[in-house]
């Protein structure tokens, strides 16, 4: 059984290519053709100047629709979550727990599996944020949970899983062979909260490291003599790059200068979010501390950033306002490059027959309208 799904009068953004129109056959939850459809069609949606993208895909979601991953760790709380997003174009994307107990990284790693397993939309792994984390760069995290790597987590974090599995650590204070550990099994592992050197980074790269959570935040800025991680990365081709494009947590103008610096290849857009995305009450408490949100930054009393109130369809929209990107560019690194970072190009992030039926129609403005996930809306 399949459904032709017709869209005129706007941009079809297709891998490099963008058309007038499409029609997109759908069979099950997969694209079974694809093709440009120019002028109208009778029962076709009328794009009206707007946009239809691949669905994006988010790596660093702490939370949405008023709920936490930390607080709510279980199906209810990760459905809740993907649903506010879903509204935002993301249509597949990492439910992340900031640094929190053993027992709490357990739940989280199992509650992602029961997720994928009763079929919630958008949930394709989990991202754990720390708690290995330096405290010099501690950021909003809580350094009382900060702990140092050891077997048994290592044994619990490469145990085979639904979906896939990021972690995030300063490398600084692990072992080059544990990395490597992770990496052999199949995590996915990205430096953040560090303050790693430059040659430590790329004994890590060499380890088998291919993240950077956040690139610029929590971690030393480059300097001529010290270049450090955030030289690292944007020295070497090999680590993929998360940036916050909000305009708050990094100048508009130091992302520009990144992307000239390593170009699009290996760079994504993240969001960082909170609860405060897609929820009408905005403050919120992590971890026993209040959080208000204010102009669209989350911060703590003391200042500190915490988090984002940013969603994708917005990260989008100021790649190409603020960093000055085309359209198709700003798609890439909402879509199509994540999806490489995570194994998944096979799978999503770009509109082609054969991938899974994830897209976002978006105004001229980049105002998202609807997102259709496997087929169906979102």
């Amino acid at each position: 059984m399949s459904e032709a799904f017709r869209y005129t009068n706007g941009q079809v953004v297709v891998a490099d290519a963008v058309w007038r129109g499409a029609e997109i056959v759908v069979a099950g939850d997969r694209i079974a053709s694809i093709r440009p459809l120019d002028g109208d069609a009778g029962d076709a949606v009328d794009l009206d100047g707007g946009w239809l993208m691949p669905g994006f895909i988010d790596t660093q979601v702490n939370g949405g629709g008023g709920v936490l991953f930390n607080d709510e760790t279980d199906i209810d709380g990760i459905a809740a979550i993907t649903a506010a997003h879903a509204r935002y174009g993301t249509t597949a994307l990492l439910p992340t727990l900031i640094s929190d107990t053993p027992d709490r990284i357990a739940l989280a790693l199992d509650a992602v599996d029961a997720a994928i397993a009763a079929g919630v939309p958008g949930v394709v792994g989990v991202h754990i944020e720390g708690p290995w984390l330096n405290v010099a760069r501690k950021g909003i995290h809580d350094p009382a949970r900060f702990r140092l790597l050891d077997a048994e987590m290592i044994a619990l974090l490469t145990r085979p899983r639904r979906g896939k599995v990021m972690v995030t650590l300063a490398p600084e204070l692990a072992q080059i062979d544990d990395i490597a550990q992770l990496t052999a099994a199949g995590v996915l592992v990205s430096a953040g909260h560090t303050e790693v050197s430059y040659d430590g980074a790329l004994a890590a790269f060499d380890a088998g490291l291919s993240g950077i959570t956040h690139l610029f935040n929590a971690m030393p800025a480059m300097v001529q003599r010290t270049p450090g991680l955030v030289g690292a990365a944007l020295d070497d081709p090999r680590p993929w790059c998360g940036l916050i494009a909000d305009g708050v947590h990094v100048a508009p103008a130091v992302l520009r200068i990144a992307l000239r610096a390593r170009g699009l290849d290996r760079m994504m857009l993240v969001t960082d979010a909170m609860s405060s995305v897609g929820a009408e009450v905005k403050d919120f408490v992590l971890q026993g501390r209040q959080i208000r949100v204010r102009d669209g930054i989350c911060s703590y009393e003391d200042g500190t950033l915490a988090g984002s109130d940013l969603d994708m369809a917005a990260a989008v929209a100021n790649a190409m306002g603020m960093l000055g990107l085309e359209p198709v560019a700003a798609a890439r690194l909402a879509a199509g490059n994540p999806a490489a970072f995570l194994g998944l190009s096979a799978e999503r992030g770009t509109l082609a027959a054969g991938l899974r039926a994830d897209w976002v129609q978006l105004t001229a403005a980049m105002a998202p309208v609807a997102t259709t996930i496997g087929g169906h809306p979102a």
